[in-house]
Parts: C-alpha cells; structure tokens; sequence
C-alpha cells in the first residue's frame, strides 16, 4: 500500500511539473508587457504607445503584447524608471532629464543649450552621440529602443515677459529634479523650485512658485497658461523622450524578436513626431487666442554665457564625458 501511495505521489509531482513546464513554455511565446506613460489621452506620445503596442503584436506574430497604462496610473516618473530597469515594468515613455541621475551620459542632453535646435537634436541622437547615450542607459538597465520629440523648453510666468537673465532673478521657478537644471535657474538668478509635474499647476496658482519651463503641448495641455500668461521663448532645453524596454528582458529576446521589437518603436516615433509638430501648432495657436503674451527672445547669448558654470561642474564630475560634450557641439 505505501508503495502504491509512493507511486501515485510521485506520479502527481510528475504531472503538475509537467504541467508548469507547459505554462512557462506557453508564457515564453506569448508574453503580456506593460507599459508606463505619463501623457493623457489624445497626447501624441499616448497615441504613439498605443500605435507600438499595436504593431509590436503585428510584427511579433503577438508572440508579445504591450498593455499600456496612460497618465502615470503606475507611478512617479523616477518611481517607473526604477521599475523598468529592475523589471517590474517592462517598458516606459520616460524623459531622459529624470533618466540624467541614473545615467550619467543621459544627463548630456540636459545641459541648457547644447543642442542648435531639435533638427540638431535628432542629428545627434541617430549618430555617434546617441549611441554613447544609449550604451551609458543600457549599462543601468534601460535599453532606448526610439527617440521622441519632446520640443524646446521655455520660461513662462504670470508676471512679465522674460527677455534677459536679469528678468529671472529672483523667481521661483519649477524644475524637474535634476541638479542640472537647478543650476540653471541658480545661474540665471532664480530660485530652483524642483517638484512633481502634476503640483505645478497648484503652485503657479498659489504663488508657490512664480514660473516653470516646459514646451507649448505641455504649457497648454495641463493649462498652466490659465495661471501663468507670459511664455518666454528661451529654448534653454531640448530634451528628447524614449521608448525604454527593461535590459534584461530585451537581451533575452531573439535576434528576430529584437528587431521586431525595434522596428515597432521606431515606426511608432515615426508617428509620435508626426503628430508632435502638429501639436505644437495647434497649442501655440490656442493659447495666443486665449491671450497670452509670448516673445522671442532676440539675443540669447547673455543666458548661453550664465551657463558656463554648469557646465564646469558637471564636467568637473564626469570627466569621462567631455569627449561626448564636444562632439555634440561639434556635430553640424
């Protein structure tokens, strides 16, 4: 009888390891991916995502399906980067200024004025410069799969138009958590006010802060125009966004399945910048009917020279990265 009985355990022990060696197999060929975004519905970087999940079930024969999740449901910006390099979540819309502290070479980009233009941007990015990047973010668990426009950063605040370094001393003004652009704004004269996106609003409200910097989609979007009417055109940063896929989920991936993978997130960039151009029209147009002052800035030259410090620190840090300092400034 105890043979019997010995018999049966085992044969079950047998079966139910049979039966998760299925699972796993079938888990292996059909794999549901989330994704995090922090832009709501109808932003060209949510419609994009959803175009990439699209075609990366197309492209992989929906061996891989993305569920994306919109308006930052899953968490802080710097809370989701965290997941995805350690696999929580498998990929992210991030913005390489919260990636900078990660990734030291990510934080190039986000030293005010380096890049001419976005045109100059998107240069750098598909040449020498971008593969830097790329390996310094791989190297901490994030693997940029496509870049996103994420258009030029200017000033805005509801008291006056900003036209020299003199009219920011002494604001407040809202940054995103990065040292660099703290300094920034402590260079200029200004007050760093580094907080959440989603406070901002409030705090331009309130008075907490008396200006931030952001690009026109945003501007509009959020409707931080309603409380802060003088947008300044500084284009102090140019800061792309990516599709960023946890490191060790894509290295196990096939070299077809990478490609795949790839190629959906670049056609959806394709897409994203598309319908960012667009956007950008269309918010700088509604928020000048609403009555916005806006104004160019006729000589940036006086906020570029504020800047040299900054760039002495961070080079002072990252020695290591002068090299990749100059040969974005070098790239025509």
């Amino acid at each position: 009888m105890k043979i019997k009985l010995g018999f049966v355990k085992n044969l079950g022990t047998a079966c139910a390891a049979g039966i998760l060696l299925a699972a796993s197999a079938s888990l292996a060929l059909a794999a549901e991916w989330k994704a995090w975004n922090i832009h709501v519905d109808g932003y060209p970087n949510t419609i994009a995502m959803d175009k990439f999940a699209e075609l990366l079930a197309e492209k992989t024969g929906g061996e891989i399906t993305l569920k994306n999740y919109h308006g930052g449901v899953l968490g802080s910006q710097p809370d989701a980067i965290e997941q995805v390099r350690l696999g929580g979540i498998e990929v992210g819309n991030f913005n390489l200024g919260p990636i900078g502290p990660v990734a030291a070479e990510a934080n190039v980009v986000s030293l005010p004025f380096i890049f001419k233009d976005v045109p100059h941007m998107f240069r750098v990015l598909e040449g020498e410069g971008g593969k830097a990047i790329a390996k310094g973010m791989t190297e901490k668990g994030l693997v940029p799969l496509a870049w996103y426009d994420a258009g030029a950063r200017s000033f805005y605040n509801g008291a006056k138009a900003i036209n020299s370094p003199a009219d920011v001393e002494g604001m407040k003004v809202r940054v995103m958590n990065n040292d660099l652009y703290s300094g920034m704004i402590s260079e200029l004269g200004g007050n760093p006010s580094p907080m959440a996106f989603a406070e901002v609003y409030q705090a331009l409200k309130t008075g907490v802060v008396d200006g931030a910097e952001n690009n026109w989609p945003s501007y509009e979007s959020t409707g931080h125009f309603e409380v802060a009417g003088f947008y300044s055109l500084s284009q102090h940063l140019i800061i792309p966004e990516c599709i960023c896929i946890n490191a060790d989920v894509y290295n196990a991936l096939s070299d077809d399945m990478k490609a795949a993978v790839t190629e959906a997130a670049q056609e959806s960039a394709e897409l994203q910048r598309k319908l960012w151009a667009e956007r950008e029209e269309t918010s700088r147009k509604k928020v000048e009917a609403a009555g916005i002052v806006t104004n160019e800035i006729a000589d940036k030259a006086p906020f570029q020279s504020a800047m040299k410090p900054v760039y002495e620190t961070y080079l002072s840090a990252n020695p290591d990265l002068r090299s990749l300092v100059e040969l974005i400034q070098a790239t025509e």
